[in-house]
């Protein structure tokens, strides 16, 4: 199976750091601790600079030589996170107490815009957007972490000599970042299509590895259950983003969308593989292989629909529904099996997650205890971090068998998954944690599940990751001054093609101008502008 580039990451980091460990030992400048010797046993060399509790990346615990105490605001419903295991382990481990400022989901950002407005900012918090974090930075309230490299070996190496694409993208125009990017929290695999394996077997169908296949297994299932719409979704309008990435106009940014081959950015509703795309859907509902309402469903309409025994078969969503539909209707159809199925469209590729993003613009705020967050942060951002704050304490909490944790003193809870870590020890608390040890409980699959992860990963079945651009202030503003309206334009140019049997090349040609004047072209040249600055800083 091919490993995910996080996989390699890891390998590099423990090979430099074993690397500096015997450089370290040559040169007498590490402390270690010498092993008992028994009567006329000769002393071994002492092992010189491994820390107790694994791989810091280069860091030396404790971070600070005096008891240090910062403010760390996170989302969590619970109240008594300065009493859990993971705040006690980090101030044994690095000798700063943490005082947790823990919000709801649903008080959270709310919280957020009264903290910032206030200008008393926790030494470290998270969930601004990155213009509203940049803005805040250039006032000097947040530090600029480029600043402090030579204290954060951790982020140097990740993010400036393994991805040196990272600061270009995220930083302001002057090259200061100043946000704490995630690492290798995504799974590989996480939606697609589904299928009811089920029932394509007691009709004989396979599964089908091509778009046509697709297609003909739709039709043999119309023949067998008439009264079915084979396909159904609950995903409204964004059944056209998911689908994109099988015709090779899927991306983060989508409806835009970068071409690999033309290496520029374009607007995918005005393409002709969109508009491929969208034939085949129309043919589609016109066979009544597609269900009439996939613009309309509920999630408890398609619910209905695909965990009955005759109403529909195939949807795209999320890997955890192969097993929570089969334990839903298990006691009425022990024999209902979801499974992950290929990607349909041209390029025969699904979605791909990224192994780095900025999704929580994690900050530390310029004040005194700056530098003892940032080296926290660091030291969150090592393998020992990585493993402390999403598997827990080895020996104490977990211990590892088949190269996965197993936490004994949860034996009794029927599954152990992050929301149970994060209650009973305090890990995975969003906001805190920034790299994640591929052990940990999110990364065990069900046999299902794991499923979906070997048929992508074996046939490499990836859409590339599109360029993470960097805009200005300007440029954010104008995209998001046109983008919703002209998507929302798009939607319904696209629901209207596959529903009225009249639209057809005239109405598609329409809608090419029409998006134009409404401003693709205006979006699509800013892309392509911040694609060239991004070129510029990788040269």
């Amino acid at each position: 199976m091919r490993r995910p580039k996080s996989w390699f990451l890891f390998r590099m980091a423990l090979v430099l750091t074993m690397i500096a460990s015997m450089l370290a030992a040559c040169s007498g400048g590490g402390e270690g601790t010498e092993p008992e010797m028994g009567d006329g046993q000769e002393a071994a060399p002492a092992v010189v600079g491994l820390d107790p509790y694994g791989d810091t990346g280069g860091l030396t615990l404790p971070l600070v030589h005096k008891p240090t105490t910062i403010t760390w605001m996170v989302v969590s419903e619970k109240t008594n996170l300065n009493d859990s295991l993971l705040a006690k382990e980090i101030e044994k481990r690095t000798g700063i107490k943490i005082n947790f400022q823990a919000y709801s989901p649903s008080t959270y950002n709310d919280k957020l815009k009264v903290t910032v407005a206030s200008g008393k900012l926790p030494d470290i918090f998270h969930g601004l957007t990155p213009s509203e974090l940049k803005k805040i930075g250039k006032q000097k309230a947040v530090v600029a972490i480029n600043d402090h490299l030579d204290m954060l070996p951790n982020f140097k190496r990740l993010y400036v000599d393994e991805n040196p694409l990272v600061i270009p993208s995220y930083a302001d125009e002057a090259g200061n970042i100043y946000t704490w990017p995630v690492a290798n929290i995504n799974r590989d695999v996480n939606h697609g299509f589904l299928y009811r394996k089920d029932i394509f077997d007691g009709q004989g169908i396979k599964e089908w590895t091509n778009t046509e296949e697709f297609y003909q297994a739709l039709k043999k299932l119309k023949e067998a259950y008439p009264d079915s719409y084979p396909y159904a979704s609950k995903t409204k309008e964004n059944i056209f983003r998911d689908w994109a990435y099988g015709w090779g106009i899927g991306g983060a940014n989508y409806p835009v969308y970068y071409d690999e081959a033309a290496k520029i950015w374009k607007y995918a509703t005005v393409q002709p593989e969109h508009k491929d795309m969208l034939d085949f859907m129309k043919k589609l509902y016109k066979e009544e292989l597609l269900d009439p309402e996939f613009m309309t469903d509920t999630d408890d309409s398609w619910t209905a629909k695909m965990t009955s025994g005759n109403k529909s078969f195939v949807t795209y969503d999320w890997i955890g529904r192969l097993d929570l539909f089969y334990n839903q209707v298990k006691d009425q159809n022990p024999d209902y099996d979801l499974r992950y199925g290929n990607p349909i469209g041209p390029t025969g590729n699904g979605k791909t997650l990224e192994s780095i993003t900025n999704g929580f613009s994690i900050a530390v705020a310029n004040n005194d205890n700056k530098e003892a967050a940032l080296k926290l942060l660091d030291y969150l951002t090592s393998p020992s971090g990585a493993t402390l704050v999403t598997m827990g304490v080895e020996g104490e909490t977990f211990r590892i068998e088949g190269d996965k944790a197993i936490y004994p003193e949860l034996a009794d809870v029927p599954l152990v998954d992050i929301s149970v870590l994060e209650d009973r020890y305090g890990l995975w608390l969003q906001g805190l944690y920034i790299n994640a040890d591929k052990r940990s409980v999110y990364f065990n699959y069900t046999e299902k599940e794991q499923e979906a992860q070997d048929k992508l990963l074996d046939g490499n079945k990836f859409e590339p990751l599109d360029p993470v651009l960097n805009f200005t202030d300007d440029e954010t503003y104008a995209i998001a001054e046109i983008q919703t309206s002209l998507k929302k334009m798009a939607d319904e140019f696209n629901a209207k093609y596959i529903l009225n049997k009249d639209y057809g090349d005239m109405q598609w040609q329409q809608w090419q101008v029409q998006a134009e004047k409404q401003g693709a072209k205006q979006i699509v040249d800013i892309f392509n502008a911040a694609q060239k600055r991004l070129d510029k800083a990788a040269n």
